[in-house]
């Protein structure tokens, strides 16, 4: 469903009375906020034996459910192994092209969730960039010093990684997704020599699948991720396609407020709380106060949820009960 046809069933569905979160998401993606009420969502990484298939649907519907946050989030579980024989730049043409059945333990659960979900919310995939797909195959540190020392060598992994992506991405869209979480990682300070390396060899992979998910879907999130390292400033990605900005509004020498953010990339900005901060460590009160005043200095159309993923150990109650603060608390 394209977002136009997407938008268009809010009104209908208000007018009848009967709003889900699947709804009331429609209806903030158009612009018009429940007043007296802020969405929010937190995701973290499961156990082991729920990484794919119904044993992963399962985990999620009760993560979903538990917390009573806004939309369906699904973890990508289904990463690269570590290939040993990546040891030079060149060896980056010798990578295996994945191809479907690679992925069908995590669009098994993908099937399941819309299947049975959908109805009532909205479902969103996760996706991590060729970049971030190269960094599992070789490592981080190894992928940076392949990139620096031979750029067009690595090229020709980043565009295996690349074709096999693809026809995830559009085996998702077929199975009725409504959106992606597309990360992208490259552009943090001093992450490489030069910027031309991200601009030259990781942007234009990036915005093969990012670009294709905007056409067809009505609501992405564009997730810039600091995992590895922050960032000086977000300039090489404001272009990036998405609906709904997720970073970390800190950057290496100030802090951005929610409003500049959200003016940066033309677009509302999900986040407002530091994932190693009162989220992980602070009290109740602590939390609750912190939300408050997080969701009270947003602009109205605004998501409360993490800079990333929270530790997988993190208590679901102490979700709930800071996206419920939110759920109280109007932008």
């Amino acid at each position: 469903m394209d977002r136009r046809a997407f938008l268009a069933g809010s009104a209908a569905v208000m007018a009848a009375g009967t709003v889900n979160k699947r709804d009331r998401m429609m209806q903030w993606l158009a612009g018009k906020p429940e007043a007296g009420y802020t969405p929010a969502a937190f995701f973290l990484h499961f156990g082991a034996e729920y990484k794919n298939g119904s044993a992963a649907a399962r985990r999620h519907m009760e993560f979903f459910r538990q917390t009573d946050m806004d939309f369906v989030k699904i973890q990508f579980e289904q990463t690269y192994a570590r290939q040993e024989f990546l040891q030079k730049p060149a060896d980056w043409s010798k990578l295996t092209l994945r191809k479907l059945d690679f992925y069908e333990p995590l669009l098994a659960t993908v099937r399941e969730l819309v299947k049975g979900s959908k109805k009532d919310s909205l479902i969103l995939m996760t996706l991590y960039s060729p970049f971030m797909c190269a960094g599992h195959c070789a490592t981080a540190p190894l992928l940076v010093k392949h990139l620096e020392e031979n750029p067009e060598a690595v090229k020709k992994g980043l565009e295996i990684l690349t074709e096999s992506q693809m026809l995830f991405v559009r085996a998702c869209i077929k199975a009725g997704v409504d959106g992606f979480y597309m990360s992208t990682q490259g552009s943090e300070a001093k992450r490489f020599s030069s910027p031309k390396i991200f601009a030259d060899y990781i942007k234009p992979f990036d915005l093969v699948s990012m670009k294709e998910i905007q056409k067809a879907c009505a609501f992405n999130i564009l997730h810039v991720c600091d995992y590895v390292a922050p960032y000086a400033n977000y300039e090489a990605v404001y272009d990036y396609p998405g609906h709904v900005i997720n970073c970390n509004a800190k950057l290496t020498d100030k802090e951005l407020s929610i409003a500049e953010v959200s003016k940066l990339f033309k677009r509302p900005f999900m986040g407002g709380m530091d994932r190693h901060g009162i989220i992980a460590k602070g009290s109740v009160g602590e939390m609750e106060a912190e939300i408050r005043r997080v969701v009270k200095a947003a602009p109205r159309q605004f998501i409360l949820g993490a800079d990333c993923t929270v530790a997988g150990e993190t208590d679901w109650a102490r979700l709930r009960q800071a996206i419920g603060v939110a759920h109280r608390v109007g932008a």
